[in-house]
């Protein structure tokens, strides 16, 4: 492993509370925006009126909104490396929870007209800078304090604690959609899951005060080593690094944010069925994605993050593209299964790739260079890709369109992982 991949293990470990705290903590980053996306159908009735372009304008606005995340990224990012880990995730909290308070709180379209859309679009871009920092801060804590032979599995309960959130987030929408007739829903069932998020964000952010400092942020401290300016420390000696870690973000932003959680859309768009139904099947491969998560980034410990890599692009480029057509045609049990099929690939991504994005820098500057090149590449290929797969598969009528955008980043992926030196510590 080069020597600028990782800083040395100190001597201090993280207690176990602390390690499970950062862990569950990305459930909140998760179930807003899988929330949102699963809630689009609804969103689009409630704040852009309804229509042919109401759900082309939902996820505009999901969209539009995930720009915002590259800058919180690099804000909450110089203040993690400047100050500390712990400061800028109670940091972020603070402000998610907030967010979604107020959202749960937002007058709809029947009160506001247009006006309600854009304040819905102004809290999503206040969520997106909030949540910038807010995952690569959960990585950069979770390799710092994890023995080097377990970074792999405990890097990756990032990912699952991840999906948890996006299972619950489908799991109450699920719920709500079923429980409330539609003219319920739409004029006040549909803040149900927004205040129970509000709730969960505040009782994270509760939690995360008792949260020990990065010992690897302590060792800096120490020995003196805390950069002045991240960002150009991370531009002056690890731009290469910054290159390998957008190209595997791109590849897992787009298996996760097209290959699942534009899932339902897809489904009630362009496979005729109705919300709810969409929603459950989307709860079965949600399941699975936690289920490989832990055993993806276990994986990776013994195998490398090299070799796990590569071999997953070669599955987001051969699989997605038929998974679609067969979504959009198939009975039930074929939907969940190419659903479940699609659901592995991107938790298998997602797992591998934190520990090998955050292991591409040294400890000074982590938490900027993950702002640099993943958060980034999420922005690109993760907030607009569902946008651009709904609008691919309403102007061409190609179904197989979103699996088609999965397979093109996969293959243009694989020269980079293919490149790559392997970061995993040698057992």
């Amino acid at each position: 492993m080069p020597a600028a991949a990782s800083s040395p293990t100190p001597a201090t470990a993280i207690s176990r509370g602390s390690l499970t705290i950062a862990a569950l903590s990305t459930i909140v980053e998760w179930y807003d925006f899988t929330l949102y996306l699963y809630f689009a159908t609804v969103l689009s009735r409630v704040f852009f009126g309804g229509g042919d372009l109401s759900l082309l304008a939902t996820l505009a606005g999901f969209a539009v909104s995930y720009f915002m995340r590259p800058l919180g990224a690099l804000v909450f990012g110089h203040i993690g490396d400047r100050f500390g880990r712990r400061r800028t995730l109670l940091l972020s909290m603070a402000l998610m929870t907030a967010a979604m308070l107020a959202t749960a709180l937002l007058p709809a379209y029947g009160s506001l007209g247009a006006t309600a859309g854009v304040l819905l679009l102004l809290l999503r871009c206040l969520m997106a800078f909030s949540v910038g920092g807010e995952y690569t801060s959960v990585v950069a804590y979770l390799l710092e304090g994890a023995p080097p032979g377990r970074r792999g599995l405990v890097t990756s309960l990032a990912s699952a604690a991840s999906e948890v959130g996006a299972l619950l987030a489908v799991a109450v929408s699920a719920a709500t959609v079923a429980l409330l007739a539609p003219p319920r829903l739409d004029a006040w069932g549909w803040r149900i899951p927004f205040f129970v998020g509000a709730a969960l964000a505040g009782s994270i952010w509760i939690a995360r005060s008792a949260m020990q400092e990065s010992p690897d942020f302590e060792r800096q401290r120490r020995q003196g080593t805390i950069p002045a300016s991240p960002i150009l420390h991370t531009l002056t000696h690890h731009r290469a690094a910054v290159l390998r870690t957008f190209a595997i973000s791109a590849l897992g932003s787009i298996t996760y944010y097209v290959g699942i959680t534009y899932v339902p859309a897809f489904l009630t768009s362009a496979g005729g069925r109705a919300e709810a139904e969409s929603l459950w099947l989307s709860t079965v491969a949600a399941v699975a994605v936690i289920v490989v998560t832990p055993a993806a980034g276990a994986l990776s410990d013994r195998l490398g993050r090299r070799r796990m890599l590569m071999g997953l692009a070669a599955l987001g480029a051969a699989l997605p593209l038929f998974m679609f057509t067969y979504m959009a045609h198939g009975t039930t049990v074929q939907v969940a299964l190419g659903a479940i099929a699609l659901a592995l690939v991107a938790g298998g991504v997602s797992a591998v790739g934190a520990p090998a994005t955050a292991e591409q820098f040294p400890g000074e500057g982590r938490l900027s260079g993950l702002a640099l090149g993943a958060t980034a590449a999420t922005a690109l290929f993760g907030g607009l890709t569902p946008f651009l797969a709904q609008w691919l598969v309403q102007a061409t009528g190609w179904t197989a369109a979103p699996g088609a955008m999965i397979a093109l980043v996969a293959l243009a992926v694989l020269p980079v992982l293919w490149k790559m030196p392997e970061t995993a510590p040698s057992r």
